[in-house]
């Protein structure tokens, strides 16, 4: 290829080289070809020399319109390539799209690979509704570091107390997230803030520190949903958690002694509680027991009248039809009850004057002693019991049915002074 060649194998004229000599041309030589051909394009004017500063130089040739507006389709292809691939965007599982027209909502995109118009024309957002986001409210990062304006504030009582706690929230609605509110997640931090000193403000001090929490974080959570609802932000409130809940710390020591104060009092009350609870059932049982136990005394001694009465009543009828018999059979009845009663008997002998002994006691024992080799034969009579019953007859004195053994010659020697004195 000669240094002259600026068809790069073609004649200037348009005609064919001839010839073998049709190598790949040299890199230097595209270089400075493309040099003149620029210099042309600007209007300058390859005359005034050739390439090495002879006058024998043919003039420059320039690019031509057609050319040139092929170049520039090819990068306006290119640029339009670009501008279209732009217009793909992938949405993860968890998230969604938003696409916009012109900055206005269009339309909400499901997970996967999607395409939109390109920019200006169209754009998108990627809203991500399973990640979960904390606002703390009355600290950052620990406990430790606390923000005193957020974290004070008043109770019912007018007491002062530190709350610190956190929410977690989730995104529900990605149009009404990013569309309804500028900032919906200081939203969130303020109706946090608003609903917390509500809930405060309705309660003891006690309540807020002790048992309440619970219910206090509860309450929180409720009210802070039903504000984040009324605003429309498109946010579920997840949970509330209470990460502290004291008074503040320049009245703590106080506080403290008036918490030991109160379990002392707590302490004395659950004694007395638990005395009152021992000693007032005995009593009331003690009281019953002894409500049974005149109840019962009056109703015996009432049906042992009755009975009384009742027997008295019988014996009356008895004594009407044979008074002698009957007057026989009480005295008889009348003895048996006070021998019952005594060991010993003492006997006056009607007419002689003679005290007769009889050691009731010495023969009962006697009978025992005796019935003791023979108890299966025997029969024992226990002591203060009488024999036998007595058995009464209007023409004869009254006699026993059954005798102990070892008094049949006391009882003999009675009988026959009994029929000596009638």
């Amino acid at each position: 290829m000669s240094l002259n060649d600026h068809g790069w194998g073609n004649q200037p004229g348009g005609g064919k080289r001839g010839g073998g000599n049709q190598g790949p041309p040299d890199l230097e030589e595209l270089w400075r070809d493309f040099n003149r051909r620029l210099a042309g394009l600007f209007g300058n004017k390859g005359g005034g020399g050739g390439e090495g500063g002879g006058d024998g130089g043919s003039r420059m040739p320039s690019i031509s319109p057609r050319q040139f507006g092929g170049g520039i389709g090819l990068v306006l292809m290119l640029v339009a390539a670009i501008w279209l691939g732009s217009s793909f965007y992938i949405v993860d599982a968890s998230q969604r799209g938003v696409v916009l027209q012109f900055g206005r909502f269009k339309e909400a995109t499901e997970p996967g690979l999607r395409w939109r118009l390109p920019w200006p024309i169209q754009s998108h957002e990627i809203v991500n509704l399973s990640g979960v986001r904390t606002v703390e409210v009355g600290y950052r990062g620990s406990d430790k570091n606390k923000v005193l304006k957020e974290a004070l504030m008043l109770t019912d009582d007018e007491n002062i107390v530190s709350v610190q706690f956190a929410v977690q929230y989730l995104l529900k609605d990605p149009k009404a997230y990013l569309f309804n509110n500028r900032h919906p997640d200081d939203a969130v931090m303020q109706a946090a803030e608003t609903a917390i000193r509500e809930v405060v403000g309705k309660n003891k001090m006690d309540f807020v520190l002790y048992e309440g929490r619970d219910q206090i974080a509860a309450n929180t959570q409720k009210l802070i949903q039903d504000i984040l609802d009324r605003y429309q932000t498109g946010i579920q409130v997840r949970s509330v958690s209470m990460q502290s809940t004291q008074p503040p710390e320049q009245v703590q020591a106080a506080f403290d002694d008036a918490v030991k104060a109160g379990q002392d009092r707590e302490r004395q009350k659950n004694e007395g509680q638990a005395y009152a609870n021992d000693v007032i059932p005995r009593a009331r049982g003690a009281a019953s027991r002894l409500m049974e136990e005149a109840t019962g005394y009056r109703q015996r001694i009432i049906v042992t009248a009755e009975g009384d009465a009742s027997r008295f009543k019988q014996v009356l009828a008895e004594y009407s039809k044979a008074p002698e018999v009957t007057r026989s059979r009480m005295y008889l009845e009348t003895v048996q009850q006070i021998y019952a009663n005594t060991s010993k008997v003492m006997i006056d002998a009607k007419g002689q004057g003679n005290l007769l002994y009889l050691p009731l006691d010495k023969l009962m024992q006697a009978t025992a002693a005796a019935a003791a080799p023979v108890a299966a034969e025997a029969v024992v009579v226990p002591r203060g019991v009488v024999p036998g019953p007595v058995v009464a007859t209007p023409d004869a004195p009254p006699q026993t049915e059954r005798s102990a053994p070892g008094d049949a010659r006391s009882r003999g020697n009675l009988g026959s002074r009994e029929r000596g004195e009638r």
